[in-house]
Order: structure tokens, then sequence, then C-alpha cells
């Protein structure tokens, strides 16, 4: 017992310094690569010849051009939610209380449009709502109505994967009980099933309404010249008018938006990880039956909203890309693939654009998973003490921020900040900067894959490790990671797909002889000459397969027992 004791001590003593460098790895590389870049960005605004200067707050904020801008970003995070939020519950019952031959795969499918970039989606309704598209006749080219339907396409699997989750550990027992009392299925929804939802449903919403309030590639694609958001016209105000000073206010506006959607955000998946404590862990799903008109009438809904919203949009772009130039049917947009374009629009071909891509993403996958992993193992912990809690959950908070945050500024602060070496390397000519600012976006997205598996643990069994004589690393080692391993498969994924797709930021920083895929795409699109347009669209079915195959082989390495929160 003595040595057991005297084990557990031994290893009680050796874990300040590793949960040290656990903790300041993630908080130097967010303090350099995220802080200092978005701060700098903001006081340059703010600052005329070395003197504070805040004419910018009454040039901005009194402009009715702003407060459209205001209203139109609001408005379609508010559409974008809601409509996501109706059309996921009908799939989330359908893929997570429902079993059926292919549930796998349909599941898979409904995950790919969520990291599917920006570029390509803008590209596949701008080709599905053009006059002459399968769907032009509705009239929703450069509408608020086009871009809401294409930001439901993004984040509709956000609902599906967090609602679901909940949903298939659910006693059925209880919905059971009240029909057997004599409420119909629509009464027992509201009564019994969607109280209990109301957790994950909130979690989802407000993870989505972040989302959407973000989105900059979707808008700038089908947004045209009449509908723009914050996020466009802080890119608009940098880029096109070098205006730091009007950018700045707008940045500082936008994330007053985003802190309230991240503090709400933060305290409904606070609620949804105490709903999945208090289930089962067993799922409840049955097999469908086509006996049941409830059943049929789900499975309608849903292969209504998988072929109508996912399918036929990419179906398009893939068919558009295979019409030549002169109307006629061929594969001449992907040999032209190997050229520089029409007039020579670009200065690499598109096939060593996608190899700067996949070098790129390759690298930010293994940054973000190396400081995510390392921020959702500290955030996992349950320390004891009230002010050890508040630290954890003030961790937690801040490594979120990069969702809220313009990748535009991010980007725009890395030029201004990041012109001189650090730690001895100049990471503009290294080649390490687009990589950098990519893993910045994904990290999010680690640590709410693999925190919620990692929360799971049973601490008791790290305390047996200990007391059995397994030092911190052992511990983890033997205990955490093959826990977490599977999930880990899972955010790998993400951040892959996430980084392969990135546009904001990187179109700041790639140079010309560096540009990744989709910064290659969005230059053909703005290039004049049918080849070049036809180059965009084979060029956004490579990108669209690259990121769909890389998320179907990690869908395969989920976690089954809950996964993370997308």
């Amino acid at each position: 017992m003595d040595r057991d004791r005297g084990r557990l001590r031994a290893s009680l003593r050796t874990a300040p310094l590793l949960w040290g460098t656990a903790v300041a790895v993630p908080l130097g590389f967010l303090a350099v690569f995220f802080a200092w870049p978005v701060a700098a960005l903001v006081v340059r605004g703010f600052v005329a010849d070395g003197v504070l200067d805040l004419t910018g707050f009454t040039e901005v904020l009194s402009s009715p051009r702003t407060w459209r801008l205001v209203g139109l970003t609001l408005t379609q995070a508010v559409l974008g939610t809601a409509c996501s939020v109706l059309l996921g519950l009908p799939l989330a019952y359908l893929l997570y209380r429902r079993s059926f031959l292919g549930r796998g795969l349909v599941r898979g499918l409904v995950t790919v449009p969520f990291v599917l970039p920006a570029v390509v989606v803008g590209v596949a309704f701008r080709t599905l709502f053009a006059p002459g598209g399968t769907l032009g006749f509705l009239g929703l080219e450069e509408s608020l109505a086009g871009i809401v339907v294409a930001l439901v396409f993004f984040n509709v699997s956000v609902v599906v994967r967090t609602v679901g989750g909940l949903w298939e550990r659910l006693d059925p027992r209880t919905e059971q009980a009240a029909a057997s009392l004599g409420a119909g299925p629509a009464r027992v929804f509201r009564t019994v099933t969607l109280p209990a939802l109301a957790p994950a449903i909130a979690s989802a919403a407000s993870v989505v309404f972040l989302f959407c309030a973000t989105a900059f590639g979707v808008v700038l694609v089908l947004g045209g010249v009449r509908y723009g958001t914050i996020e466009t016209e802080i890119w608009t105000r940098t880029t096109q008018f070098l205006d730091l000073r009007s950018a700045s206010v707008l940045s500082i506006l936008q994330l007053v938006v985003i802190s309230g959607a991240l503090v709400v955000s933060a305290r409904a998946r606070r609620r949804r990880e105490a709903a999945l404590r208090l289930v089962s862990a067993r799922g409840s799903a049955r097999r469908l039956s086509w006996r049941s008109p409830q059943d049929v009438t789900v499975a309608l809904v849903g292969a209504a909203i998988v072929v109508g919203l996912m399918v036929l949009p990419m179906a398009g772009l893939v068919a558009r890309s295979l019409r030549e130039p002169d109307g006629s049917w061929g594969i001449g947009n992907y040999v032209a693939l190997g050229t520089t374009g029409e007039r020579n629009a670009l200065v690499v071909t598109v096939w060593e654009a996608t190899a700067t891509s996949l070098r790129t993403a390759l690298a930010a996958t293994v940054l973000s998973l190396v400081v995510g992993g390392l921020v959702a193992l500290v955030v996992s912990r349950r320390p004891r003490s009230v002010g050890a809690r508040r630290a954890v959950g003030t961790l937690d908070g801040l490594f979120m921020l990069p969702l809220g945050v313009s990748a535009v500024t991010v980007g725009f602060g890395f030029l201004i900040t990041l012109d001189q070496p650090v730690l001895g390397v100049d990471l503009r000519t290294s080649g390490l900067l687009v990589p950098v600012a990519q893993a910045v976006v994904a990290i999010p997205l680690v640590v709410r894959t693999v925190l919620p598996v990692l929360r799971a643990i049973d601490p008791r069994l790290r305390e047996v490790a200990a007391v059995l004589g397994s030092g911190p690393g052992r511990v983890l080692r033997t205990v955490d990671l093959p826990i977490a391993l599977r999930s880990v498969g899972l955010a790998t994924g993400f951040a892959f797909a996430v980084s392969l797709g990135e546009f904001g930021a990187t179109s700041f920083l790639a140079r010309p002889d560096g540009a990744t895929l989709p910064v290659v795409i969005y230059r053909l699109i703005g290039r004049p000459g049918a080849e070049n347009y036809g180059m965009a669209l084979a060029a956004s079915v490579v990108l669209a397969v690259l990121t769909a195959t890389v998320m179907m082989m990690a869908e395969r390495l989920r976690d089954e027992r809950g996964g993370g929160e997308f």
C-alpha cells in the first residue's frame, strides 16, 4: 500500500511539468498566430501617425451601408440556421433512429457538404441557378434566397450529427409509454422527444448561426454586387481599397456579434454534454419499416432533402464541367487543367495547384492535430478547484475564437505582423505561412471532435493506472490514446478537408506560383473566356472529389460511442 501511494505521489510530482507544457504550447501558438495578427490589424486601423484616432467609428457606424450589411449578415444567419434545423431534424431521425441498408454510406454523404470548399459550393450553386441552369427558372441567381440555400447545404450536416448523436441514445420506452396513453406521433414528438432533444438542437443552432454569420466564399461567389456581408466587406475594404481603419471597425463589429454567439454556443454545448451523460450509451435504432406511415414519410422527406439539396447541385456541377466551350460533351475542360488557361490566366496549372494544396493541407493537418489535441487533452480534465475549472473553461473558449473571426482578418493580419522572422524562420519565404493560417482555422474543429470522447473517459481509469505505477505519459498512452484514437481519425479528416478548401486567409497569403486549388478556381472564375470558366468547373469537381474522398474515409473511423460535436 505504501509503495502504491509513493508511485501515485511521484506521478503527481511529474504531472505539473507535463500539463504546463500542454497548456503553454497551444497558448503560445494562439498568441503568435491569432491574437497578435488580429490585434495588430485592429490597432493599425485606429492609429494614425502614432496617435489614437477614433473617427473611423463615426464614419463606419454612421453609414447606412454598414447597417444594411449588418442586417443582411444577421438575416442570412437566422434564415440559414432555421432552415438547417428544420431540414436536419428529419434526417437525424432517419439516420440515427432507424437502421437500413446503406445507412453508413448516407451518413458519410450527408457529412461531406460541411467540409466542401466554399468556392466549390459557390460555383455549384451558381451553375445551378444561372439562366439555362437546372433551376435557372427560379430566379435565384445573386439573391438572398440562393445564398441561404447554399448555407443550408453546408450546415444541415451539423444539425444531423449533433442532434442525431443524442437522439440515438434516448430511451424509446418513454415515447412508447406516451403512445400507449393515447398520444399521437405528433404529440409524442412535441411533448416527449423535442424537450429531450432541446440541448442538442440549441447547440447545433448556435454553431450553425456562427458559420452562417461568418460565411465568406459562398457569399462572395453567389452574392454578386447586390448582396454582401460584414465578412465580404472586410475583404473588399482591405484588398481593393486598403482601408484598414474601416475594415478594423467592421472586424470589431463582427467580433461583438460572434462573441455573443460563442457564449450561447458554449452554454448550449455544456447542456448537450450533460444530456448525453444522462442517457444510455447504447443505440436504440430499430429497422426502418415500410409498413409504417411515419417511417415512409420520414424516408421520403429524407430522400428528397438528400437528393434535392445535396446531390442535385453537385451532379449539376459535374454535368456542366463535361460541356465543352462549343456546347458539345467531352472531357476538354479536364484536359485543359494541365495548361495555364486561356490567355495564360494562371501562373501555374491546376494540377500543380492541386499538388500544392495537398502538401499545404498535410502540413496544416499535422499542426492542427498537435495543437488541437493538446487543447482537447487539457480541457477534457475535471479539476476539483473552482479556479482550475474556470481556467479550463477559459482555455476552451479562447480556442473557439478562430471560428468567429474573419479568416480574411487573420490572413491580412499575418501580412502586417509576420513580415519579420519568427524564431529565426521567415515564414513568408519558407512556405509555412499558408499552412499555419489554415491550421488556425482547423484547430477548433479538431478540439470539438476529440474533446467529447476524452471527456467520456472515466477518470478512475487514470487513477488506477497511476496507482499501478504508470507515469503521466504512460497513462495518456495506455488510457486516453486508445479510446480517443477513432475520434482522432475523424478529426484528421476534418482538418485535412477544411485546410484543403480554405480560401479566406489563403487568398491573401498564397503567392501566384504557390496558389492553392481554391485560389486558382476563384481566379479562373474572374477571368474572361469560356475556356477559363470550363476549367473552373472541372477544377471544382476535382477539389470536391478530393474532400469527399477524405471525409468518406474519415467517416469510417468515427467513434460510434459518440464522436465529436460535428
